[in-house]
């Protein structure tokens, strides 16, 4: 009897000890909203990523940690996946390990630059029509210009990803991918290329490229970050998988604890691969001002490509916490970008949108 409960009592510790060395969770958002632009109907819509994660932590010993994480899209107004060209698992799904040397992960996820520009943006990188992440905080560039058609555009897969420890308020971080091909399906039409792809000229003067291309070289990513109480700052630089080159610089300030302001500058250099519209700069202010149980977002930006007229976008947005966990919001906004017909004349698009989020 005195043995069984000894052996009883000894798994009992085990079962406490393995509990607390390793955890695995269960995360997501839901955003739904209505959202209306010029020129088309009313829908529902969403002002960020609707996902579902799961990331966990083992405690391997003497300060090593062995981490994971995998992140699925999906639209909440139909239940669907994010898009039927994208993998399961769209948001990231990376394993690696933590330690003193900071933390090497492989897999897929955003590149080094991709992840740390969203701190100086006024929608923290939501993909909502007011947002600036996905064209002019990026200056209309894209890290994963060979994946296939619809995928996202802002991740490296076969890819390894460092971040260093952060010192001082300083880290660096560093992504490097494969040159591997990922199911390309071919751009027909205003469309760079590496150097090793067989291509054929287009109308526009620049080149086309073939299916299921593979980088001419391994596309990389670099950012140096530092933060304090009041100031933080960024400098990054990235190379695509068609020799597409960027450079930003960007930081903040908080001069009080409720206000945020921000300000980035971009340079696409795109001349290793294209003939016409070689250079692409951008730049962005904006700020976010926390007032009561809400937030005000508000930013203004400019995007000039060499050879056709530049965009300008005027954004508004606010935000009203209901919870710790959901929140409110409206947006609006006024874009003025190139005619997708007419490089070289322009179209004025006004958006509205409404909607709620939770965070679980």
């Amino acid at each position: 009897m005195k043995k069984s409960l000894v052996a009883l009592a000894l798994f009992g510790a085990f079962a406490a000890t393995a509990q607390a060395q390793s955890s695995v969770q269960i995360y997501g958002t839901v955003d739904a909203g209505l959202g209306k632009a010029t020129g088309s109907t009313t829908v529902v819509t969403k002002r960020d990523n609707n996902k579902l994660g799961f990331k966990g932590t083992e405690d391997l010993g003497n300060g090593l940690k062995a981490i994971f994480q995998l992140e699925i899209r999906y639209e909440s107004d139909t239940g669907t996946l994010e898009s039927n060209s994208r993998p399961l698992f769209q948001g990231q799904s990376r394993v690696g390990l933590q330690g003193d040397f900071g933390t090497v992960r492989l897999g897929r996820g955003l590149t080094a630059f991709q992840e740390s520009s969203t701190a100086f943006e006024p929608w923290s990188g939501m993909p909502t029509t007011a947002g600036f992440q996905t064209d002019i905080t990026v200056a209309g560039y894209t890290s994963d210009p060979l994946s296939a058609a619809g995928n996202s555009r802002n991740r490296f897969s076969n890819a390894v990803f460092y971040n260093s420890p952060v010192i001082n308020g300083f880290q660096f971080n560093a992504t490097v991918a494969a040159k591997e091909a990922n199911n390309f399906g071919g751009i027909g039409f205003n469309a760079p290329t590496p150097a090793n792809v067989a291509v054929r000229a287009n109308p526009s003067g620049n080149y086309a490229v073939a299916a299921n291309a593979a980088p001419a070289s391994s596309p990389y990513s670099m950012s140096a970050t530092y933060t304090n109480e009041q100031f933080a700052a960024m400098a990054a630089y990235e190379r695509n998988g068609v020799q597409a080159k960027l450079w930003s610089v960007a930081a903040s300030f908080n001069p009080i604890k409720e206000l945020k302001l921000m300000a980035s500058y971009q340079h696409q250099d795109d001349s290793n691969f294209k003939i016409i519209n070689t250079d692409t700069k951008a730049w962005l202010i904006g700020a976010n001002y926390d007032v009561g149980p809400g937030k005000i977002r508000a930013g203004y930006g400019q995007k000039t490509p060499d050879g056709t007229v530049k965009s300008k976008q005027a954004s508004l947005g606010y935000d009203y916490n209901l919870s710790k966990r959901t929140y409110v919001y409206a947006d609006i906004s006024n874009k003025k970008a190139a005619n997708l017909n007419n490089y070289n004349a322009s179209v004025t698009t006004n958006y509205i949108g409404l909607g709620v989020h939770h965070n679980f």
